[in-house]
């Protein structure tokens, strides 16, 4: 995966481990006295579930790339100040300490960078069809639960900071 030669926005899926160091360092501006950067990693364990040893991650590329864009986009109405944005996440497998998703904000200022990453993982989450398989001690599945994604403009509308965390 190549940093981009041009623009603001970096979004995209990844059949390799995710560049998180390179993704920190491109939303770097003068102009921007702030970058965060969220890398969710996959861990060892989930609920119910020890011993997790893998994940695994398939998309629906036809329609992630846009929404990715889309989110990317909404992100930029709510917060017009924002420099570079990157929304990147992995497929196939996922081996445990390794990022399966990075978002990164660049701001003048924190609050922008930290409320846009905020909102960058909790709308992917919501709203981009990527489907996780757990591998574990005994057993393994494709999730807990059905999702049910909603559209961008649903989750940005939602406050950020009511989802439930779960692993990456």
């Amino acid at each position: 995966m190549q940093v981009p030669a041009k623009g603001n926005d970096w979004t995209g899926l990844s059949p390799g481990p995710l560049p998180v160091a390179a993704v920190s360092d491109w939303v770097i501006l003068p102009s921007c006295g702030a970058t965060v950067t969220f890398s969710g990693t996959a861990r060892d364990h989930s609920d119910g579930r020890p011993q997790v040893d893998r994940l695994e991650y398939e998309a629906y590329e036809e329609q992630v790339l846009p929404r990715l864009d889309q989110i990317v986009s909404a992100a930029r109405d709510r917060w017009p100040d924002i420099g570079r944005m990157a929304l990147i996440h992995r497929v196939g497998f996922v081996p445990v300490t390794e990022s399966a998703v990075v978002v990164a904000v660049s701001s003048p200022h924190r609050l922008t960078s930290f409320e846009a990453a905020r909102f960058g993982i909790d709308t992917l989450k919501a709203t981009v069809p990527i489907w996780k398989k757990e591998r574990w001690a005994n057993g393994e599945s494709w999730g807990l639960e059905p999702q049910h994604l909603e559209e961008i403009a649903q989750s940005a509308t939602a406050s950020t900071g009511t989802r439930s965390e779960t692993s990456a």
